[in-house]
């Protein structure tokens, strides 16, 4: 009679969350800012925060909604003004990736925040892609760049930053769509994503985190979308649900972002189970892990903890990272590979 095998300890089962090759392909670079390096980029830019302490500034973290959330997010992007500002966040945010057995991370950033308060596109865009240079050198992680268009904004605001991003689409590899989601239906940025995808660019945009299963249709009807941000609400709709699963349309799943923005009520009841079983490509990501309590090694543990998740269902939300990466096919073929090697049962 063949022995039972042992269950994996707590302890053991995050070693191997935190091992396992993966991609992050939902992550703002500007929501990885942490209280300590914000501190320190207040001090060098001579500037005044409304706290104290690291401490005082944590505890503002308890957001009952997604404005709140944004409202504290873009204060503390005030700290942001130098091309090393820039670099240092971002060579910050790999730093924590890496050590999270991320192999490619795919980061958003927010340009109208930044030029909105007159700091050139040029500053943010050359720092981000500087510091994501600094961390292939350092880490050995590869990296794409997504430049997204904030929709509490009109979509000529938006236009206005492609505009501005044009020396710069060699090095950025698509657009997305976020900020406040209720009220501001991907239909309204129809004509931009339109023209980003004339010109070559991927295009993604958050949908059905706020708004509704509707939202998700506009997003792929309209905007013709990639890849699909958070994608939740989707579950509230069996046609659509089909749809995706039928074509295999990537979710980038965020799971300390849905409880700490009450998307969900408890880690207890998050679906990412539910949209495996389904035959959704859901994957696991980070989103603003600075003011949502992990990066993306926490996000897995929260999941598979939340969830009673086996190794199995971790390794195949790591699969679909690397099938859902803007990667070429040799590269995505490399990282399956080295997946697979460290993927193995006894």
């Amino acid at each position: 009679m063949a022995q039972e095998r042992k269950m994996d300890t707590p302890t053991e089962l995050e070693t191997f969350i935190t091992g396992l090759p993966k991609a992050e392909l939902h992550l703002h670079i500007e929501g990885s800012l942490e209280p300590e390096l914000m501190f320190t980029l207040a001090r060098r830019n001579r500037l005044d925060l409304p706290f104290k302490t690291v401490e005082e500034l944590r505890a503002a973290y308890n957001f009952s909604n997604l404005q709140d959330f944004l409202d504290i997010y873009y204060a503390g992007a005030q700290v942001l003004r130098t091309e090393e500002d820039f670099h240092d966040l971002t060579l910050a945010y790999f730093a924590r990736a890496a050590a999270d057995g991320v192999l490619h991370a795919e980061i958003f950033f927010d340009p109208q925040t930044h030029t909105d308060r007159s700091i050139p596109f040029a500053v943010a865009a050359d720092g981000i892609l500087a510091g994501m240079a600094a961390a292939r050198t350092r880490y050995g992680v590869t990296s794409e760049l997504i430049m997204c268009f904030l929709r509490h904004l009109d979509e000529e605001a938006a236009f206005t930053t492609f505009r501005a991003a044009e020396p710069w689409l060699d090095r950025i590899i698509g657009v997305g769509l976020d900020s406040s989601e209720a009220g501001h239906p991907p239909q309204k940025f129809a004509r931009v994503f339109a023209a980003a995808g004339a010109a070559g660019l991927k295009r993604v945009a958050h949908a059905g985190e706020e708004g509704p299963a509707a939202y998700v249709w506009e997003a792929l009807d309209v905007l013709h979308i990639d890849r699909l941000d958070h994608g939740n609400r989707a579950l509230e709709d069996p046609a659509l649900v089909a749809r995706l699963a039928a074509s295999q349309m990537t979710l980038t799943v965020c799971p300390l972002s849905n409880f700490r923005l009450c998307v969900v009520p408890d880690m207890n009841l998050h679906p990412i189970d539910t949209m495996l079983a389904q035959g959704l490509r859901a994957t696991i990501n980070s989103d603003d892990p600075a003011y949502f309590g992990g990066y993306i090694a926490e996000n897995f543990k929260a999941a598979a903890f939340g969830r009673n998740l086996n190794k199995a269902q971790l390794i195949q939300l790591a699969r679909n990272s690397f099938l859902g990466a803007f990667l070429d096919a040799a590269t995505q073929a490399d990282y399956l590979r080295r997946l697979d090697g460290f993927a193995t049962f006894p």
